[in-house]
């Protein structure tokens, strides 16, 4: 009976361990993942900002040529 007992012991050990590090894990993956959004955020509003500056807002290469 103890070894058993003593089996299951290690085996929540090793669960609450492995839990441990997902958890770590998807912190660090929802914090990179807030970065990415907000840098996603930055290079889009630079992105309209330039077409506003370009005096157009739609980029280069979208319209048809003159001869059309």
């Amino acid at each position: 009976m103890e070894s058993r007992l003593t089996h299951l012991e290690e085996k929540l050990a090793h669960q609450e361990a492995a839990l441990t590090a997902l958890s770590d894990t998807v912190y660090a993956q929802q914090r990179e993942l807030e970065a990415l959004k907000a840098r996603c955020q930055h290079l889009s509003d630079r992105v309209q900002t330039l077409q506003e500056q370009s005096g157009g807002s739609s980029p280069q290469g979208h319209e048809p040529p003159p001869h059309y």
